[in-house]
């Protein structure tokens, strides 16, 4: 293969020229993505392949169970039955780091996945976020590109930050998440010291069919605790299991750690004109418009009896959700909803699904059957549907409950710009209004830190742009430290 030039441009694995590698097919900017967009199928599909045994990302984890008990009424914005007041419901919590493999040190900077399944009355909903209300894209076609970015070079094997820059730098809708990863939450000094997010921004549906859109947000009863570098990388060298160990050794001794539950709630057509997008991954929500309404408390109490069939094993998907909660036209959640069950397929087998992990803890009847490792079945009865063997289906017809309206020609495009969207304001809130001034040198310290690290020109041009557009102030002291390291 040769380098690319202006010239020349991606094909599909059928060699036709690829119909875009920056945006997926909708229906109008704001639309659903559309399952006939096979170039983004294929592309998702086949990096959900792209390695064998470990997941891809998310491979170096541990979690525990627990329960989460709802204190607050929310009825008034979700029928969901696990969500009304009193109730109590099993639930399973998977923490993560993104890009390192399964044997990699725990400590490392990264973002921190926290994903969570609760086994409710009305089948498994599954919650899946990280330790950041944002991410680094907002389209999924990226999605690949950037874990890729991430991981390991073609001829070395090793990681590289020029890469990982070079990524960042072309696609500046980054800045808010790097911002994060570069602060202090890039380094919780525990799990049970850090927040989890659900990131993106779901529907809730009550009783009377009302809609909602609602973000959710976990926060530690613990407090929030941070390792400096040195720290993490002192406790790296020593124990790369720290934060695995200290989560199984709190819950062993009763130590059991708790986050409060709360979300922000925008009324449904209130979306169509906020300033910002709040579909778009890469932004949050003014709490000062959506302040938080707190909803329960959520508790890990009991640790696994065998990680591998237990944890290893646990498959989560945002698209498994319940009467009274749905989806949202977010691009990247409407994307996971597909490739988290499909990379599921691949990782664990067809009927992962019938793992006892991952069962629900309701009757099921589902016309999934055989396939490898089938063990749970239907005896007998049809498995086709309609049928007239007494066996019963779905039979709903008409809007969808959790659905929303979506008008326009099929595109390829970013989403619709509003009032106040750009990819810089937000992280330049966080470093001045959210960062104090220690958080803000150690900023400058890990930036420029990661920059010397074999970054190169031009890469290293757009970075300290990359920073000067987030905070002036923060991109010249970059660039300072770094001209005078590399002198």
């Amino acid at each position: 293969m040769t380098g690319s030039t202006k010239k020349e441009r991606s094909t599909t694995g059928a060699g036709a020229p690829a119909p875009s590698d920056r945006n997926s097919l909708s229906i109008g900017a704001n639309g659903p993505l559309l399952l006939h967009d096979v170039h983004f199928i294929e592309q998702m599909a086949h990096f959900n392949r792209e390695k064998v045994i470990e997941r891809q990302p998310h491979a170096k984890g541990a979690g525990a169970f627990g329960v989460l008990e709802i204190t607050a009424d929310v009825s008034r914005y979700t029928k969901a039955a696990l969500l009304q007041p009193g109730t109590k419901t099993d639930a399973l919590l998977r923490f993560s780091t993104v890009a390192g493999e399964m044997g990699s040190p725990d400590t490392w900077r990264d973002v921190r996945g926290f994903s969570l399944k609760f086994y409710t009355s009305e089948g498994n909903y599954d919650l899946v976020g990280n330790n950041t209300p944002v991410f680094f894209v907002r389209d999924p076609m990226k999605f690949p590109h950037f874990i890729r970015s991430q991981k390991r070079l073609p001829d070395s094997g090793l990681r590289d930050s020029h890469m990982q820059w070079d990524f960042w730098t072309n696609n500046p809708e980054t800045a808010h998440q790097v911002t994060y990863l570069m602060g202090a939450r890039g380094l919780p000094r525990t799990w049970r010291h850090m927040n989890g997010y659900g990131s993106h921004t779901y529907m809730w549906i009550n009783a009377a069919g009302e809609k909602f859109w609602v973000k959710y947000h976990f926060h530690t009863v613990q407090g929030m605790e941070f390792f400096s570098n040195a720290q993490a990388q002192e406790v790296a060298g020593r124990d790369a299991d720290f934060h695995r160990r200290d989560l199984f050794d709190a819950i062993a001794r009763g130590d059991f750690p708790k986050w409060r539950v709360s979300v922000q709630v925008m009324p449904y057509a209130a979306a169509k004109s906020y300033r910002f997008n709040p579909f778009d991954l890469t932004k949050t929500w003014s709490h000062k418009d959506y302040p938080l309404i707190p909803v329960g408390v959520l508790t890990l109490n009991r640790n696994p009896e065998n990680f591998f069939a237990q944890i290893e094993q646990a498959a989560f998907s945002p698209g498994n959700t319940v009467p009274g909660i749905g989806l949202s036209p977010d691009k990247m959640l409407l994307a996971r909803s597909f490739a988290y069950n499909d990379a599921q397929r691949n990782r664990i087998g067809a009927n992962f699904h019938q793992l006892p992990v991952n069962q629900p803890k309701v009757p099921m009847n589902t016309y999934m059957f055989d396939g490898a490792m089938a063990y749970h079945h239907s005896g007998a009865a049809p498995v086709y549907a309609t049928n007239s063997g007494g066996r019963p289906w779905a039979d709903t017809t008409g809007p969808a409950e959790d659905g929303w309206e979506a008008d326009g020609e099929m595109v390829r495009s970013a989403y619709t710009l509003h009032a106040e969207d750009d990819d810089f304001t937000q992280p330049g809130i966080l470093v001045r209004e959210v960062f104090n001034d220690a958080q803000r040198d150690a900023l400058v310290d890990q930036v420029a830190g990661s920059l010397l690290g074999g970054v190169r020109s031009p890469v290293l041009e757009r970075a300290f742009d990359y920073w000067k557009n987030i905070d002036a102030d923060i991109g010249r002291r970059i660039e300072d430290r770094v001209r005078r390291g590399s002198a």
